[in-house]
């Protein structure tokens, strides 16, 4: 198994594309630590599909925007005695509706701020409180969610698009400075993934002209961002890193 043997720490891992990706390790043998915010139930869920699919999931609370608050999550993950792989998935809610968006001149800063935080200060926490502890180890990969909108905003949601730039700029200066101690740093960048909480109210013609202009003619599901995730923590991937993996069908080709 791909990942037998190796601790995982995945935020926002109690529903959609975070339970899916921390399945996807369970499946291959990773002890992995599902953090979730509120839901416990949810979490608990996942947790125990992980131990039916032959790993093990430990459900883990934590408001990740908080710094004190990281620095308990990572140290009770170190009760299993290292973390070999972080994902950042976790995100301030949002909701994908194009015809209600807020255009550029109706956002305020703060609002702009509010996403930032969600994306970028709470992979900043995450990644401040694991790198010592990869450093120490030699070894380690992480792995940030963002989005393909970043290259082609095909609905300007301006807040959202901009905290995710922030964050794919963030991981490529972590790619570069972090190389030497062995530990890896990339993206992945979902196009629109539905069904999940942010999406359910996209409308469906714009999910029709989505699918319309995507080679594969289809949109996402939250398990079709799961392999990308997981060839990246993987060692089949130990050559790469700074690099962002987009899973849109197509939608965007570089």
């Amino acid at each position: 198994m791909l990942m037998d043997g190796k601790v995982v720490l995945v935020t926002g891992a109690s529903r959609g594309i975070g339970a899916s990706i921390a399945r996807a390790f369970a499946k291959e043998g990773a002890l992995v630590m599902i953090n979730y915010l509120q839901n416990r139930e949810a979490a608990e869920r996942v947790a125990k599909e992980c131990d039916e699919l032959g790993g093990e999931g430990w459900p883990i609370q934590c408001d990740v925007t908080n710094e004190l608050a990281v620095q308990e999550l990572v140290a009770e993950a170190m009760e299993a005695g290292r973390i070999d792989v972080l994902v950042n998935n976790a995100f301030k809610p949002y909701i994908f509706d194009a015809e209600n968006r807020k255009p550029a001149g109706a956002l305020s800063w703060r609002e702009y701020q509010e996403q930032i935080e969600g994306s970028l200060r709470s992979a900043y926490n995450m990644c401040q409180a694991v790198i010592p502890i990869m450093k120490t180890q030699s070894k380690g990969s992480i792995i940030n969610i963002t989005t393909n909108l970043i290259e082609r905003p095909v609905v300007p949601y301006h807040d959202y698009n901009t905290g995710k730039s922030a964050l794919a700029g963030y991981s490529k200066n972590l790619a570069a400075d972090l190389g030497s101690f062995g530990i890896r740093v990339n993206c992945v960048a979902p196009g629109l993934v539905y069904p999940t909480d942010a999406t359910k109210h996209t409308k469906q013609d714009l999910k029709d002209s989505i699918i319309s202009q995507t080679p594969l003619r289809r949109l996402a599901k939250p398990e079709d961002v799961a392999g990308p995730v997981l060839f990246l923590a993987s060692d089949m991937s130990s050559f790469i890193t700074g690099h962002t993996l987009m899973v849109d069908g197509g939608l965007v080709m570089k």
